[in-house]
């Protein structure tokens, strides 16, 4: 196995991002990003409908980004994956059609994981250069990169033209007669051919052969996989045998070194971290060795993973390595319950307290590539909802938060684009544009000139949100108080649709309360005595500027009596109910 030297000039040395500051990530496919095609051809091709550029990337681009408060992008799609373009005049070869979903491919198809997809490029043959430009122009505007890192499982078709000397593809020395072998890259189905419950020959010159059949990457074992399965790849060998659940990681497998060197490569090209995928199909001893010794030669380097089961949540963080975690399952499906499902917004209590000594760990969101638009008609139905729902899901914890491009204005995900069809996603699949995209990127100029007022006011709440993350002491480091135990059965307050809670620090206390519901909320508030002693908060009428509306609000502060505020219909108020003390002289 190569080895890799590391680069001692590397993501950990950008000193441009505080240490202490919250991630503000910022998740962008190039590909659709800054496509400027104001008439893609539905499940058009790359040649018809285009496709945006890492170069586009530039200052005005990422400063813009930086001005609404995001200091980490996380560039998806980048890897070179399966697709029915064709590349092979760049030595790329060609994939079988058959098993490729989409004409752009799906990102999480890797048929190469040391390449970047070539149709991002400018000059395809200058693909990795631009990457690593792309790197260099996001840190010098003082922002992290992180990409995503796919370890559970390959393309149909994988093989690497531009591995670095040594590097055997996956599958290359693999015995395809045994279903399971310890140093097998895949799993097979010996004596069987790849036979689906759909046509391999529909599409291009070639029907796709597979014999024998590997097992599909969604831990399907069988040779006969459907179109709900993830037939587009195929699932990698850890080294544990599902067929008697027996585990063979001594010595360690061959996929473990292979993996390990792929992160090495790409810590060694400057990125600040990966989203892991689907960490919990991998076993949890790789990542107990695996992250450690990337840590070692790249301490900066910062793993998040997504997951989807809270009992795993510990297991990850502890033993695992991981520095952060998806919180989908839990406060994320808490807020669509509440927006799409009638939801009492009192069940926000039960997403922290699962989450407790653990939620500076937790990474969470309101939108990414797998979850559906929250404008869209499976959540919230209308963007301009969004504020309760942001507020809370960006100020409950001090841990990373995450907007997925194109929420900051409203998009909604209401085309048929090619493969997915309407699903209330932005396609990963296709080449596309969105319209609201395009007004703001405006050839590159990033303004919202031509963005409507609602747009507007969007991207100015948005800006307001994500910045106070780490301006506010008590957003970006503070500890939280729930205040909900104390005013579930107060006469006026309606639990049903209004949650509030402090943030604070010794310095500085904040008091914010959400309203999802349609109508203006006037509630009392219960502060209780121990948050006064915690928070080392004085009774007595306290007049602020609400710091997502600039108004100024008075209240009483009391131990024995509630606080009155008025929260907007869909909105929430931050109020600083603590100043700053002085320092003496």
């Amino acid at each position: 196995m190569a080895t890799l030297t590391p680069n001692k000039v590397n993501n950990s040395d950008n000193q441009q991002i505080q240490s202490d500051d919250r991630l503000i990530i910022y998740q962008t496919f190039p590909r659709i990003l800054t496509n400027t095609n104001t008439t893609c051809a539905f499940a058009g091709t790359l040649d018809q409908n285009g496709a945006g550029k890492l170069a586009d990337y530039d200052s005005t681009l990422l400063r813009s980004l930086r001005k609404m408060g995001i200091n980490c992008i996380w560039l998806t799609g980048v890897i070179e994956h399966a697709t029915k373009s064709d590349f092979t005049k760049y030595g790329i070869p060609l994939d079988n059609p058959n098993v490729v979903k989409g004409e752009a491919g799906s990102p999480y198809a890797i048929k190469d994981y040391y390449d970047i997809d070539p149709a991002i490029a400018v000059d395809p043959k200058r693909r990795m250069e631009e990457f690593e430009e792309c790197i260099q122009r996001i840190h010098a505007e003082g922002m992290k990169v992180l990409i995503d890192f796919v370890p559970n499982h390959t393309a149909r078709q994988y093989h690497s033209d531009v591995a670095p000397a040594g590097i055997k593809d996956f599958g290359q020395d693999d015995n395809t007669t045994y279903y399971f072998a310890p140093d097998n890259n895949y799993y097979y189905i010996p004596n069987q051919l790849f036979a689906p419950d759909f046509s391999l020959d529909a599409e291009g010159d070639q029907p796709y052969v597979e014999f024998p059949s590997k097992a599909t990457g969604n831990d399907c074992f069988s040779a006969f996989c459907g179109r709900n399965d993830w037939y587009e790849t195929v699932k990698l060998n850890y080294g544990h045998d599902y067929g008697d659940n027996s585990d063979h990681y001594f010595p360690i497998p061959d996929t473990w070194l292979k993996m390990l060197h792929i992160l090495r490569y790409w810590a060694s090209k400057g990125v600040d971290g990966f989203r892991c995928d689907m960490v919990f199909m991998v076993p949890l001893p790789f990542w107990h060795w695996a992250i450690p010794q990337v840590k070692k030669d790249y301490p900066g380097v910062i793993f998040i993973g997504e997951i989807y089961d809270v009992a795993l949540y510990r297991p990850f963080l502890d033993y695992g390595c991981f520095d952060y975690l998806y919180d989908k399952v839990n406060l994320y499906d808490k807020i669509v319950g509440i927006e799409h499902a009638r939801f009492s917004a009192a069940q926000l209590t039960s997403a922290w307290q699962t989450v407790d000594g653990i939620a500076p760990k937790m990474l969470n969101f309101l939108e990414n590539h797998d979850e559906v638009r929250f404008g869209s008609n499976e959540f919230a139905g209308d963007p301009m909802k969004v504020m309760a729902p942001l507020v809370v899901s960006s100020m409950i914890s001090s841990g990373p938060y995450m907007i997925y491009y194109g929420q900051e204005l409203g998009e909604r995900a209401t085309e048929n684009e090619g493969f997915a069809g309407y699903n209330n996603r932005s396609t990963i699949f296709d080449y596309w544009s969105y319209d609201v995209m395009r007004r703001w990127y405006a050839d590159g100029k990033c303004t919202d000139a031509s963005l409507t007022a609602q747009e507007r006011w969007l991207r100015s709440l948005y800006s307001k949100v994500l910045n106070l993350c780490n301006d506010s002491a008590p957003l970006r480091e503070g500890n939280f108080f729930d205040l909900m135990y104390v005013n579930l059965r107060q006469p006026g307050f309606d639990p049903h649709h209004c949650f509030c809670f402090l943030r604070y620090t010794a310095d500085e206390a904040l008091l914010i309360c959400a309203n999802f519901d349609s109508v203006v909320k006037t509630i009392p508030v219960n502060i209780p005595e121990l948050a006064f002693d915690m928070a080392a908060l004085h009774e007595g009428p306290v007049v602020a500027e609400e710091l997502l509306s600039g108004i100024k609000m008075e209240v009483e502060l009391s131990r024995t009596h509630p606080t009155d505020v008025t929260i907007p219909p869909h909105g929430a108020i931050v109020l600083p109910i603590k100043r700053k003390q002085r320092k003496s002289k």
